[in-house]
């Protein structure tokens, strides 16, 4: 009964979390009377979903006893255990002044956010079996450990309860049960205490920061950062303040301004070494000691730090987010504010889930008025709201509230390995790999997110995309617009995503408060093209989906080229064009480059993104309806078929001007002189040239099209095939789960041997399933003992090395070696 009850209470905090919290709800208490109708109510069973313990409305169940007389509760137990328990009001009392700081921040109170993950879990399984899903859900879907410093500053596990800490960065490691990990994956969870100072960083919130980072990155599991915080800590020495006098250089008129500041004697005594670095001088006949400078050693308002001490800490986690960002998943959520060192620590992780009223900014809007001498600014949010960081990049995905950003997170997370080292997880096929894909680019403009994810036409047909039904989820949809970046699963297997757009976009780029002279301006995009922002677009999703996310990535390349006028020049289209190659030389997993129906690759567009630049991860594919060329038909017509071949190739086709031709030849080779007959018929040529002109040129460029088919492509050796769109969906499904596993066991062999090179190893893999045929070779390679050949290659390596050194040992001492 208990679980049964348990269960409906976590279904429906899960159901309506976001109206709860936007409704504030802290507590849902419901009471049911056991008995029956002869003995009455023998027991109360008290099911209460809290907030007041400091985890987002945990469900406890106890059984609770009533006085006879009254009828009030006078004792509790555990509904399971039946141990004795109380309802712990002083707690509660402590725990709601935290949560209203927190709400007024415009947070939550950072020890709910686990709550608000479980809540998230549960909807997850809940979506996962609607859509299909055969995994059973778990019972433990949720557990964590804090993680704290103990005496000697290393990080400890704890189970203390919420709100003891006396630092302002708090961390976990949180175990979680996921439809990919049903047996559970781990995350380490930073979060900012606003509650605590602000959420300010200090020196010891940025040794828990770094120490939480570093432990993350040791076990390869991926970090979330919960930014909520004013940046680095910022005060004075208060206790000096009462003390402090300052020398005049006219006692008689203080206008005249001072020579120094100075403690008397007996005041500077009051204070241990250390607080101030002070000279000896003589004000008014008494020895006092002039300030040269505040160190504030000792003192309280120091403690953790106020200045240059917290800006080298900020350093130092700024490096260490730098170095978990190239080595793990990173990913933060910013809630609330994020300033100063709390907005580029979320920039050095890259991938930001920013709350819609959750700024980003350097410095507060007042700060920045009292700069310029005028009110300019009237919020954060001109500085640092969505409607700045959306488009400019920084922010990858905009959310409504809290408990939509811990959805998005998981989101997230089930695109992501386990550890930095593993492939990302699997999900058996809830759409079948082998359907068609019945929504088919065409060369008009059309909505790319069609073809990834289907449609529903305005007569209601319902049209099928590329990837698995409901999977793809966008991001940086704000930025670059004239490229569609995102991840989507094939068959189950998470992948990144990146398309383009067809249709024109604009550009906006606002208006500064700060310069009265701006004004808003919008700049139009052109479709299939590659400007500043969406080149810088790709190239940053390139290195996301390689570091810590380890996706097979599918390029659906469908560009005219790069945008090469003098204000995209300037704005270094050219700097990350060459990105986009960068990019790509690092990318340690399978690409696939494939040009759509319809769609056509030209030029540089083409050369950045070609197998050559990483032959041994990138593939290229193209439709058997798409295009592939330095120029456009029309363009090398102008250079290569120009007027004049064309008129060859009417004379030499046209049935008309052949006959007209004749008697132009016939009236040339006769004696007489050019007459009247002559110039007609060298009219009706003209005349007939230029009614043909239209025609021909259209077969000039049909002829320069035949060059650029995928036939063409395919015998060049350029791609790897010609692929019919409706069936491309099964064969990217076979062709991406032979290269993960063949990877896989690449990386294995390595890890097991290290001096075999990557191409050994994956000749070695190779002769485990010589089939051509994907499908094929998925089956042979899953009936293979993996587990066992990596043995024998690891007992092979030690043999190897046994060797080495045994040959090394002189002659003479070489016996003694053996047992």
């Amino acid at each position: 009964v208990v679980d049964g009850v348990e269960r409906f209470m976590n279904g429906f905090v899960a159901k309506h979390g976001n109206r709860l919290q936007k409704s504030k709800v802290d507590e849902i208490t419901f009471k049911i009377g056991i008995g029956s109708e002869m003995k009455q109510r023998t027991h109360t069973l008290r099911l209460t979903a809290s907030s007041m313990g400091g985890e987002y409305l945990k469900t406890t169940a106890l059984f609770e006893k009533a006085d006879p007389l009254t009828g009030a509760p006078v004792s509790w137990s555990d509904a399971r255990s039946g141990t004795d328990s109380q309802l712990d009001d002083a707690m509660a009392g402590r725990m709601e002044v935290k949560r209203q700081i927190a709400r007024a921040a415009g947070s939550t109170y950072a020890p709910e956010f686990l709550g608000m993950i479980k809540v998230e879990l549960i909807k997850k399984w809940g979506e996962y079996r609607k859509a299909g899903g055969q995994r059973p859900v778990p019972t433990d879907l949720f557990s964590s450990v804090e993680l704290v410093q103990d005496p000697e500053g290393e990080l400890v596990e704890s189970t203390r309860s919420p709100g003891e800490n006396n630092v302002g960065v708090l961390a976990w490691r949180c175990t979680m049960a996921t439809p990919e990990y049903p047996e559970g994956r781990d995350v380490v969870l930073i979060a900012n205490d606003v509650t605590f100072q602000a959420g300010s960083f200090g020196v010891a919130e940025d040794i828990v920061f770094q120490k939480a980072s570093e432990y993350a990155r040791a076990r390869g599991l991926p970090r979330i950062h919960i930014a909520c915080n004013s940046g680095a800590r910022v005060g004075l020495a208060e206790e000096l303040k009462a003390y402090v006098k300052a020398k005049w250089t006219d006692s008689e008129d203080p206008s005249k301004g001072f020579d120094f500041l100075y403690l008397e004697e007996e005041d500077y005594n009051r204070f241990e070494d250390g607080t101030v670095v002070a000279r000896e001088e003589t004000v008014n006949g008494k020895k006092v000691f002039a300030i040269d400078s505040i160190i504030g050693e000792g003192l309280k308002s120091t403690a953790g730090g106020i200045g240059v001490e917290n800006l080298q800490g900020s350093g130092l986690i700024a490096g260490e987010t730098s170095r978990a960002y190239n080595e793990i998943f990173t990913l933060s959520y910013v809630t609330g504010r994020s300033v100063g060192i709390g907005a580029y620590l979320n920039r050095l992780g890259q991938r930001v889930i920013q709350m819609v009223n959750g700024p980003m900014i350097l410095t507060g809007f007042g700060a920045l008025n009292k700069l310029l001498g005028k009110k300019v600014y009237t919020s954060q949010d001109q500085l640092g709201g969505p409607q700045v960081m959306v488009p400019n990049g920084v922010t990858h995905k905009l959310v409504q509230s809290d408990q939509d950003g811990v959805s998005a997170i998981l989101d997230w997370l089930a695109f992501t390995p386990k550890t930095a080292s593993d492939s990302p997880p699997l999900l058996d096929p809830t759409d079948p790999p082998e359907r068609d894909v019945t929504f088919v680019p065409s060369k008009t403009p059309y909505d790319p997110r069609h073809m990834l994810a289907g449609t529903t036409t305005p007569e209601g047909e319902k049209l099928t995309g590329f990837f698995d039904e409901g999977s793809f989820q966008e991001c940086l949809d704000g930025w670059g617009r004239s490229v569609v970046t995102g991840r989507a699963k094939l068959g189950g297997i998470p992948m990144g995503v990146i398309a383009v757009e067809t249709r024109n976009v604009d550009r906006r780029v606002p208006a500064d408060p700060a310069n009265p002279a701006s004004q808003e301006v919008l700049e139009p995009q052109a479709g299939q093209v590659w400007f500043p922002d969406s080149a810088h677009k790709t190239a940053a999703a390139i290195r996301d989906f390689n570091r810590g996310e380890n996706l097979p990535l599918m390029i659906f390349a469908n560009w005219r080229g790069f945008s090469g006028g003098t204000r995209d020049m300037y704005n270094e289209v050219l700097k990350f064009g060459a990105q986009i190659v960068d990019a790509l030389v690092e990318y340690k997993h399978p690409v696939f480059v494939y040009i759509p129906p319809g769609g056509e690759l030209r030029g540089g567009s083409w050369v950045v993104i070609d197998p050559a630049i990483n032959p041994a991860q990138m593939e290229m594919y193209a439709d058997v309806e798409s295009r592939g060329g330095i120029l456009e038909p029309a363009g090398i017509v102008e250079v290569k078929f120009r007027a004049p071949q064309q008129k060859e190739l009417m004379h030499r086709l046209d049935p008309e001007l052949q006959r007209l031709d004749a008697l132009l030849e016939g009236s040339a080779s006769s004696e007489v002189g050019k007459g009247d007959a002559e110039e007609d018929v060298e009219a009706q040529i003209r005349a007939r040239e230029e009614k043909l002109a239209p025609l021909y040129t259209q077969i000039a460029c049909e002829f320069a099209d035949l060059h650029d088919r995928a036939g063409r492509m395919e015998a060049k050796g350029v791609i790897r095939k010609g692929l019919e769109w409706r069936r491309a969906r099964e064969y990217f499904y076979w062709r991406v789960r032979r290269r993960l596993i063949e990877q896989d066991a690449v990386r294995r062999l390595q890890e097991v041997d290290t001096a075999i090179s990557v191409e050994d190893a994956r000749s070695t893999v190779a002769s485990w399933a010589a089939e051509e045929d994907d499908k094929a070779a998925v089956a042979a390679l899953e009936a293979v003992d993996i587990d066992a050949k990596v043995e024998a290659a690891r007992i092979e390596a030690l043999k190897r090395k046994v060797r080495e050194v045994y040959e090394q040992l002189p002659e003479a001492e070489r016996a003694s070696a053996l047992p």
